[in-house]
């Protein structure tokens, strides 16, 4: 069958919810997970955020881990640690899902500008979508990283061969995109009704 890199994710994204529509915390971060071979084929200029991106999933992974029927729900953790008042530290598990969602908006955005925006280099799609997401949360020397990196971003004609692999690759970022928004929108939804939407970084 003919799949691009994102055949996996979209698999993955039909188990996020349960039947009653309730977000799942191993299938969510499972399909988390399966980005990080797309963030691959972008060498260099994504290495900061894949790493981001993987501690996150291994900070939550850990606690859903630790007792997979209390934790099966993935809002369940953020819940808990707000009851006990440490979901504002660096090291929770509610921090770890902002910032995994937040690098999640990035990518989002970054695969939309490159279906909209044909004419722009890797290098512009990656900078607007830091700018429309990340950017704000970010302290200066995040924020210069970040710029650096970008810097790094391969050639973009390249980069949509590589993840094409003999699927259409236009139709499944649109599927992605489409798909994947709802749960990262309900994420941001849950964060903000418990007042934690809009911890910035140290």
């Amino acid at each position: 069958m003919a799949e691009t890199v994102f055949a996996p994710c979209l698999e993955g994204m039909k188990h996020v919810r349960s039947d009653s529509g309730v977000m799942l915390a191993k299938p969510f971060l499972d399909v988390c997970k399966q980005i990080l071979p797309v963030l691959d084929k972008f060498g260099a200029a994504m290495a900061i955020v894949k790493s981001d991106i993987g501690g996150n999933i291994t900070r939550l992974e850990n606690k859903y881990s630790s007792d997979p029927s209390k934790y099966e729900h993935l809002y369940t953790m953020v819940q808990e640690e707000v009851e006990k008042k440490t979901a504002k530290g660096s090291s929770s598990c509610t921090n770890g899902l902002l910032w995994l969602t937040r690098a999640m908006d990035f990518l989002l955005e970054l695969f939309r500008n490159l279906l909209d925006h044909p004419d722009w280099t890797m290098s512009q799609a990656c900078t607007d979508s830091y700018t429309k997401t990340l950017k704000k949360w970010h302290g200066w020397l995040a924020s210069s990283s970040f710029t650096v990196a970008m810097k790094l971003a391969p050639n973009k004609d390249k980069f949509m061969e590589v993840i094409s692999g003999t699927g259409d690759i236009k139709a499944d970022i649109e599927k992605f995109c489409t798909t994947f928004y709802p749960f990262l929108k309900e994420n941001h939804d849950f964060l903000a009704s418990v007042g934690l939407d809009d911890m910035k970084a140290s």
